[in-house]
């Protein structure tokens, strides 16, 4: 039986067609890949540069057990949208109110991964910026990018990708097969993509051959040509080829030449004039989206030229024809994507038209519908199923390319009053999936336009400028913001936003510990969410209220207004609030002594954020459960949770919640006696915050109670604090891995304290042999947990199984697999499941 092994970690697109030649260059990339740690694709436009690096990426994912990760920049333009793509293809979340570099950059700092850069041409100095600071902090991380123009990072290689091999005659011998070259393959296999049947003769060989000559050896060109092959036969499209690359509208000037590399806005134009009025009409008008599905190709493209029921059959048809690609599904609909040539060289034929502008503006109306419509549905009292909110959510971030593309048109264009409308609809999704810093830039953006104060929306605008200030720990500018978009919306009548501005002005206060201030503000927003039926506003200001009261220490009616705040919710099935209100009610619980209560909401709260999907919430559910159950004296149950949420939080770039657990896993193994090692991780904890520019502690903070300990002993552990200090997160993120691996054993089996206290390298197989299967068994080698794990590999349950059976995340189960194969020296889940079989019964 074949090994198994865990699918490959990407997000790699599956592209609608095959992939057809470059198999020398493949061979040739994969083995710089493993000798240099950058490697740029260069080229021009349609020669395949983003093909040829999916599929050498998918070859690579072998090399790097971390993942390859895919990101497009072909409309980026800042230093700041780069690191946000990263940060959503990574899964690394914001950090409010540190720099998203320094997020990514520690993120990263320990994973062996490949990122693939696609389109950097665009932002090549910022490409350039934030790959040097990877490649300089992040040892095993490497960078392959794709531009047109050469870019070179320290140590990099710039590979010049060119033209498909056509067949080269020989001196001596018979002529060459034309039916092996590349660009033959290429051509062959897009005209049997669209009709299966097309078939050539030897004569006719020879003719595709020199249509792939015609068209530079360009792929693009060669696939447009192809996919016109079946419709008119190869001598004949040849022949209109030929004729029309000796026409005057193909000539470039009097003894001027067009090159190889030339050719495909020729190739390009030659088509399109061979498409029919509705072909062309679509083709010109699909250049507005970065990707689209057809409803919304219907809603934006029709016209009388283009009648909305005839666009499936022209998209189609386009389709057939290889200017158009498929990108995937969302909800059961295709997605669909001009190559980027195809794109530039529509949107010039738009612009010819003078169609441009109507139709950005067509796309325009029709985004702020969609936007307008999701931030009503999560700021919405009425009931409605979570599905349905959610469904929102999930259609915003499938439409994020083109409504980007919006926001910028809208800004280059002075259309303030719609690109506000835009940003103010987006706030539920910039906050919602923690995008803060990209929403702040766009947003300021727009409110800085010279027409800005004249805009309707800016008072809406400010109230959301100023909710994602609160997000990102700007408590100042969220409440000089706040209260002016407040007196705004005041003044305009807008009954919605002044509900949102007073709750938002009530949390920062109790934020900022203004307590008389908050008091007025949330009793203000109470009764007008009543008075109005917005269950939604009213339930924020209960929480908020909850919030105030818990801080003067009335924890009983702080309970009491959070379930209200609960009940309001959840009779709405709005989960994202019902998760935020119950993380709230958890910490509070928790700081009042209340571990019962605590325990159910960090726990209610953890199944929420998992179906939801944010990490970073999830991780400290997990970290608040560590807690609750250490208080409890379940110490185990403790560490278990603890570690899940360190790697959580480290993985998904949290620094802050990371020190959090560390800190708590230090405090399970001081009582469990570990005091050296104990130390050592509070002490790196304490650095890890204070590099983050939050409070620090003395020595050995939080063990300062040490009545009982001599003189000596003391010095000891302060020692060992300092010690820690000087561990990076990655290092400390380690140890207390192990630290909590070292607690869950017996007291009998556990190494020196000193020796628990020093830093232990992790086992590679070249540094001792795995002990023999046969000879050991696995109660004896591994933790409770692997223990646990392997029973459940052993009856065949895959990673998603063992974490629902074991309520920890399928990223820790694969830890766990990883870490039972590399003691014993196994490759495989069925080396596993032999050996925990062959010693069942055997403890």
């Amino acid at each position: 039986m074949a090994p198994l092994t865990a699918p490959a970690r990407h997000n790699l697109p599956r592209p609608g067609t095959g992939f057809v030649g470059r198999e020398r260059d493949l061979s040739d990339l994969l083995r710089l890949l493993d000798s240099s740690r950058s490697v740029t694709l260069s080229g021009t436009d349609g020669m395949g540069k983003t093909r040829l690096a999916i599929r050498l990426a998918e070859q690579a994912t072998v090399s790097f057990p971390d993942g390859v990760w895919m990101v497009c920049l072909a409309d980026a333009h800042t230093t700041l949208e780069v690191y946000a793509r990263l940060c959503v293809a990574l899964d690394v979340v914001e950090e409010p109110g540190q720099p998203l570099s320094a997020t990514v950059t520690e993120a990263l700092r320990d994973r062996r991964l490949l990122l693939v850069l696609d389109s950097c041409e665009h932002v090549a100095e910022e490409v350039t910026e934030v790959g040097e600071a990877l490649l300089a902090a992040c040892p095993a991380v490497s960078i392959l990018l794709t531009s047109e123009d050469p870019i070179r990072l320290t140590g990099g290689t710039v590979w010049r990708v060119t033209p498909m091999a056509l067949p080269l005659p020989a001196r001596k011998g018979p002529p060459p097969d034309p039916s092996g070259s590349e660009a033959v393959r290429l051509f062959m296999d897009r005209a049997r993509t669209r009709d299966p049947r097309f078939s050539v003769s030897r004569q006719e060989l020879e003719t595709v051959t020199e249509l792939c000559d015609m068209a530079g050896g360009i792929p693009l060109g060669i696939e447009v040509l192809g996919a016109s092959a079946p419709g008119t036969g190869p001598e004949a499209l040849a022949l209109a080829l030929r004729a029309y690359l000796d026409s005057p509208a193909a000539r470039p000037g009097p003894g001027q030449a067009v090159s190889r590399i030339q050719m495909l806005p020729l190739v390009l134009d030659f088509v399109y004039g061979g498409l029919s009025q509705a072909e062309q009409a679509l083709l010109r008008r699909l250049s507005v989206f970065w990707d689209w599905d057809l409803e919304l190709a219907e809603q934006v493209c029709s016209d009388e030229i283009l009648p909305e029921p005839s666009v499936l059959d022209t998209l189609t048809s386009l389709l057939n024809r290889s200017l158009i690609t498929v990108t995937g599904e969302f909800e059961g609909r295709v997605r669909y994507r001009l190559p980027d040539a195809v794109r530039q060289f529509a949107h010039s034929r738009l612009v010819a038209e003078g169609e441009a502008e109507s139709f950005q503006e067509r796309l325009l109306e029709r985004m702020l519908l969609l936007v307008e419509d999701l931030s009503r549905k999560l700021e919405s009292g009425r009931a409605m199923p979570w599905s349905e909110r959610e469904s929102g959510l999930r259609r915003v971030i499938a439409e994020y390319d083109t409504l980007r593309s919006l926001l910028r048109w809208s800004s280059d264009r002075g259309a303030t009053e719609p690109g506000l409308r835009l940003c103010v609809s987006l706030v539920a999704h910039w906050v919602s999936g923690q995008c803060y810093s990209e929403g702040a830039y766009w947003m300021d953006l727009l409110l800085n336009a010279e027409d800005s104060a004249k805009a309707p929306s800016r008072a809406r605008a400010l109230v959301g400028r100023a909710q994602l200030a609160r997000a990102l720990r700007d408590h100042g500018r969220a409440l000089s913001l706040g209260e002016e978009g407040l007196r705004l919306c005041r003044e305009a009548g807008d009954e919605t936003f002044v509900r949102a501005a007073l709750n938002l002005l009530a949390l920062v206060e109790v934020r900022e510990r203004v307590p008389d201030q908050a008091a007025v503000r949330v009793e203000e927003a109470l009764r007008l969410s009543r008075e109005a039926g917005d269950q939604w506003g009213e339930a924020i200001a209960l929480s908020t209220r909850a919030a105030l009261v818990s801080q003067q220490g009335d924890h009983p009616t702080a309970g009491h207004h959070y379930n209200a705040a609960l009940t309001l919710l959840r009779g709405i099935d709005h989960r994202w609030g019902v998760g935020v209100i119950l993380l709230g009610h958890a910490r509070a619980a928790e700081a009042s002594g209340d571990l019962l209560t605590a325990d159910r909401c960090y726990r209610e709260a953890l199944d929420t954020q998992r179906l939801i999907g944010s990490s970073a919430e999830e991780a400290r559910c997990l970290t608040g459960i560590g807690r609750v159950a250490h208080a409890l004296g379940y110490t185990e149950q403790a560490y278990d949770y603890l570690s899940e949420g360190l790697l959580l939080s480290h993985t998904a770039g949290q620094r802050a919640d990371a020190a959090r657990a560390l800190v708590a896993i230090a405090q399970v193994a001081f009582g469990a006696g570990l005091h050296e090692a104990a130390c050592r991780l509070a002490g790196a904890a304490v650095s890890v915050r204070e590099r983050l520019g939050l409070p620090g502690h003395d020595a050995p903070w939080p063990f300062t109670n040490t009545e009982g300990v001599t003189r000596r002993r003391h010095r000891r552990l302060v020692e060992c604090w300092e010690h820690g200090r000087s561990l990076g997160l990655s290092d400390a993120v380690r140890e207390g891995e192990q630290l909590a691996e070292e607690g869950r054993r017996p007291q009998s089996y556990r190494r020196s304290p000193s020796r628990a206290a020093r830093p232990q390298r992790r086992r590679r197989p070249q540094e001792g042999p795995a002990p023999a299967p046969e000879s050991v068994t696995p109660a004896r080698v591994l933790t409770k947990r692997e223990l646990e794990v392997a029973l459940l590999v052993s009856r065949g349950e895959s990673n998603p199984e063992i974490a629902r059976s074991l309520f920890i995340t399928s990223a820790t189960a694969a830890r766990h697999v990883a870490n039972i194969n590399r003691k014993m020296g196994f490759h495989s889940r069925t080396q596993i499941a032999a050996w925990v079989k062959r010693h069942q019964g055997s403890g």
